[in-house]
């Protein structure tokens, strides 16, 4: 079994593809529309981002609205990947459990994801 897709629910697929893109450099998908976004990896795999009517962001640490899911990602400099990705529209969360070690941002949608020194 080999691990083909990653899809997060958001309010816009298409928002949420770019933010991510500009993060991850990948590509979009060429038949991403205003529904259903991807980006696509050299191996295959595809994270995309599915329009969900009455989209209701996470609200974590809180578990009122659960993440259900994070990404991870690793980075050579902590410091360097999140301020650029708070340039691109993330949002990061006060509590921050190991902030030495790794982050926990959210991107525009509210989904938390990880930075981890890589």
């Amino acid at each position: 079994m080999k691990l083909s897709a990653i899809t997060l629910d958001c309010p816009d697929p298409l928002v949420l593809a770019a933010f991510y893109q500009q993060a991850t450099g990948l590509e979009l998908h060429p038949k991403s529309d205003a529904d259903f976004a991807g980006l696509e990896r050299e191996d295959g795999l595809l994270i995309g981002f599915q329009r969900v009517d009455g989209y209701r962001a996470p609200t974590w640490p809180d578990q009122t609205v659960p993440q259900q899911l994070h990404l991870c990602f690793d980075v050579a400099d902590l410091d360097e990947a999140e301020a650029r990705l708070l340039e691109l529209g993330a949002g990061k969360p006060v509590h921050q459990p190991h902030e030495d070690r790794w982050r926990v941002l959210t991107d525009p949608a509210g989904h938390p994801f990880c930075l981890t020194r890589g």
